[in-house]
């Protein structure tokens, strides 16, 4: 039940989530915050893409 209420989050939640966190780390922080956060996807999505090439290899 918990996790359903957390995916019924509305436009204003997320406003305010946002707004929260332009508040904690200011406005010159976060472009850093999301590049990142961006390489770090990245290396997650390549070291994901190099452990399924080695299954399928063996």
């Amino acid at each position: 039940m918990k996790s359903i209420l957390l995916f019924t989050m509305g436009g204003t939640e997320w406003l305010l989530i946002a707004l929260v966190v332009l508040l904690l780390f200011g406005g010159k922080k976060i472009p850093e915050l999301m590049k990142g956060l961006g390489k770090g996807i990245n290396e997650f999505k390549k070291g994901k893409n190099e452990s399924e090439d080695k299954t399928e290899e063996n």
